[in-house]
């Protein structure tokens, strides 16, 4: 089995298209489908339903899907090995994070990219349920969350200092107190994260533990649309501080603390406890660890 006909597979199925993933092998579509074929042909099993145009896998493409995802992560991580041997600090660090999770990288890359220029860097998009999973897998390197895993096979060192604010427009009743309580929210629309977090339990608890009404008529997936509905007057919301920092500075926004939710937020970057780490990996995980949250 050619290793080049399941790296070809594996994109295809991740682009959920020939035409797409030949653009990104920079092949040609017949080549692609030709290199998908073989791979059939030798395994003696249909990988694609192609009574469908969405790229849905049969059950044995799901079974190789996952193998050749495996192969692909063994594949970076012998690339990487032998570029450190060649000691030319260049190279690939995947960190892992969702929306929130990438601000809080912005300070150390920044130190990172100056320190090695040479190594590229992708933060990849994922949801933190998943994050941990994804680097015991070996998907990425290294991830970040705002809780601890509780897994023995991974170790976390936390990267920042965070908390939950809750904020209102300029306008509102709330923008001229110093504090409210739980109680006063009464009918005001609560505009939440529809993404499940420990952080929105902990709100939703607080709420059932007080008695008090909380309407969350809005849902949203993402934080940025949160702030501009809360910006538009449509209602308040539960977010991390540093999402909102500079609108908080600019008047845009009012951070109005309450006082049965003041919830610190650490943010941990998470990497394994036993696996071999890559130059670059070590080399941001040492640098996050020299610098104070």
């Amino acid at each position: 089995m050619e290793l080049s006909h399941l790296t070809i597979f594996l994109t295809v199925a991740s682009e959920k298209s020939f035409s797409r993933a030949a653009q990104k092998l920079m092949r040609t579509q017949p080549a692609v489908s030709l290199a998908v074929q073989r791979l059939e042909k030798e395994i003696g099993e249909k990988l694609l339903d192609r009574s469908l145009k969405d790229g849905t896998l049969t059950d044995a493409g799901r079974v190789i899907f996952d193998y050749a995802h495996k192969f692909e992560n063994l594949r970076r991580e012998m690339m990487n090995a032998l570029t450190e041997l060649r000691g030319k600090h260049t190279g690939k660090l995947i960190i892992g994070a969702n929306e929130s999770g990438a601000l809080y990288l912005l300070t150390h890359l920044r130190k990172f990219r100056a320190l090695y220029p040479g190594v590229k860097v992708e933060v990849r998009r994922s949801l933190s349920r998943n994050i941990p999973g994804e680097v015991l897998a070996n998907s990425m390197d290294l991830g970040v969350v705002s809780y601890k895993p509780g897994d023995r096979n991974l170790h976390t060192t936390v990267i920042y200092n965070d908390a939950i604010a809750f904020i209102v427009y300029p306008a509102h009743p709330f923008a001229g107190r110093k504090q409210i309580s739980i109680r006063d929210f009464g009918a005001e629309t609560v505009i939440a994260h529809n993404i499940a977090s420990p952080y929105r339990q902990i709100v939703l608890e607080a709420f059932q533990k007080y008695q008090a009404p909380l309407k969350m008529d809005i849902e949203m997936p993402t934080v940025e649309t949160i702030k501009k509905m809360v910006q538009d007057g449509m209602g308040v919301a539960f977010v991390p501080r540093m999402c909102v920092q500079s609108e908080l500075a600019a008047g845009q926004l009012v951070e109005v603390p309450v006082r049965e939710l003041q919830v610190a937020r650490k943010i941990h970057l998470v990497h394994p406890a036993r696996r071999h780490l890559s130059h670059a990996a070590r080399a941001f995980l040492e640098l996050v660890k020299t610098s104070s949250p």
